[in-house]
């Protein structure tokens, strides 16, 4: 199915550690499929005509979990850094990390910067994947650097607009999402894409991530079609 409609489609990942507990698997089991249920998501799409994927990986509030568990995590991010990640490269999609990425450790930082040099001049679709990632630091980010912009007489107070506020974004230069899909029935963006998703329609599903589907995804993008986006019109 052709859906030129949708520029830029956001997912919440949600599930995977219900899904590991419901298959009597540990936790970083569920990561471990979600992990690849992105790699075959982002693969699908592609194909669909949407050009920009957005992925909530891991927020900011997520390091305040077990450490077992956030370790974890590291090791499963840092195996896929260094290998699946290049089945998306040859497959044309561009890879951007969005987040807070002084929080992570710097051999991660490092492959992370590799991938995004190495992906660069892809052009199918762009994939932003949100690690270390909150949306209100998002904002307090954008407004440091328009802060400083003005102490530098760069830029006059008068002259900050929304246009140079999202400049300053992580999201800088991407269209805002169409659509935000949220999976395993939780119906709450949980600090994600703030600013972004002022406009953008959403859809909750209860099939936990790990279990999603290409047919699932283009009832979802059915529906989409039949939404009246009004922008604040009547």
């Amino acid at each position: 199915m052709k859906t030129t409609e949708i520029q830029h489609i956001a997912f919440i990942m949600d599930g995977n550690r219900r899904w590991a507990k419901k298959h009597a698997l540990p936790a970083i089991a569920g990561h471990r499929k979600g992990a690849e249920k992105l790699i075959e998501i982002a693969k699908e799409l592609k194909k669909t005509g949407i050009k920009y994927m957005t992925v909530y990986a891991f927020s900011t509030e997520n390091w305040n979990r077990e450490p077992a568990e956030v370790e974890g995590l590291m090791n499963l991010l840092e195996h896929y850094l260094d290998t699946s990640f290049k089945e998306l490269q040859d497959n044309d999609v561009k890879i951007k990390f969005i987040g807070e990425r002084y929080m992570l450790a710097d051999n991660i930082i490092q492959k992370m910067n590799k991938i995004e040099q190495d992906t660069a001049d892809n052009q199918s679709v762009e994939l932003l994947i949100a690690l270390s990632y909150g949306g209100r630091q998002e904002i307090v980010h954008a407004a440091r650097q328009l802060a400083q912009k003005v102490a530098d007489g760069k830029l006059s107070a008068e002259k900050i607009d929304m246009e140079s506020f999202e400049n300053c974004l992580y999201t800088a230069g991407v269209p805002d999402p169409d659509l935000l899909i949220r999976t395993s029935g939780e119906e709450r963006i949980s600090n994600y894409l703030l600013w972004q998703l002022a406009y953008t329609e959403f859809y909750f599903t209860k099939t936990l991530w790990p279990d999603i589907n290409m047919a699932e995804l283009n009832e979802i993008l059915e529906n989409y079609k039949n939404r009246e986006r009004r922008y604040g019109k009547s």
